[in-house]
């Protein structure tokens, strides 16, 4: 799917962007990593060195959807076509119920969901002209259902989860395939920041190397790891709140 157009990777300079910029680049692919800081994505070429593929830098700030508009055009007037887009930008900030921030919850629905949104209005357009191509949504297993201290972070990734089914519906027959990525703890500069237990924490290479394989050969519209914690989440969202509320607790240890 990647041999004939581009990749592009939003939040490519860190976390699982990274690791996954990366993996396709072993895979010779020509990617182009988007973050807002130039800097963090310089570095990339040297770790991919004797790789097949060719990486390509487009900084940008996809809060802004001008920009986004701007760097898509700069993609595919420089690379060719861009057949893969894995939206993947994003940030997480804890909003605990007695520290409740409307600030924080507006910082992060901007950057979770309309950095994403403003990358929808600017790839799908092509996409849908040439009737081909995948875009990937990467939400959490924390939109499942309400967690500790993640009003505005489990919001935004629900937001992600209904919006990129809501898509899969619409685009349905036009030839654009749509994925839902939902990822558990992985080990990034992100989840570095937490104080509590993260249940299957998974290295982000190890989740870069599934979300590929299942990128590249899978047929899933949602696409999760680690597996056991995911099943775990999505038992928990079929219970009643009365099981659901001293579960998490007992989960989480509050």
């Amino acid at each position: 799917m990647t041999a004939n157009g581009v990749v592009w990777i939003t939040g490519a300079g860190s976390g699982i962007g990274r690791a996954l910029a990366l993996r396709y680049l072993r895979a010779g692919a020509i990617v182009a990593g988007t973050a807002r800081r130039r800097e963090t994505l310089d570095s990339l070429p040297d770790e991919a060195r004797g790789a097949g593929g060719r990486f390509h830098a487009f900084a940008a700030d996809l809060t802004d959807l001008a920009a986004t508009r701007a760097v898509v055009a700069r993609i595919e007037a420089d690379l060719g076509p861009i057949r893969l887009a894995v939206l993947n930008a994003g940030t997480h900030k804890p909003t605990p119920g007695t520290r409740f921030s409307a600030d924080d919850v507006r910082l992060l629905l901007d950057s979770n969901v309309m950095t994403v949104a403003n990358s929808l209005d600017a790839v799908l357009p092509a996409l849908l002209r040439r009737g081909a191509g995948m875009v990937a949504i990467n939400a959490s297993l924390a939109g499942y259902g309400g967690l500790p201290s993640a009003a505005g972070y489990g919001a935004s990734k629900a937001a992600l989860i209904n919006m990129a089914e809501a898509l899969k519906l619409d685009l349905q027959g036009r030839g654009i395939d749509v994925r839902l990525i939902s990822p558990g703890f992985i080990k990034t500069p992100l989840t570095d920041r937490n104080t509590f237990p993260m249940p299957f924490l998974m290295p982000v290479e190890a989740a870069a190397g599934r979300l590929w394989q299942a990128l590249e050969t899978g047929t899933d519209f949602e696409i999760v790891f680690p597996r056991r914690f995911a099943w775990i989440m999505k038992l928990l969202r079929l219970l009643p709140y009365g099981l659901y509320f001293p579960l998490v607790r007992r989960l989480t240890g509050i």
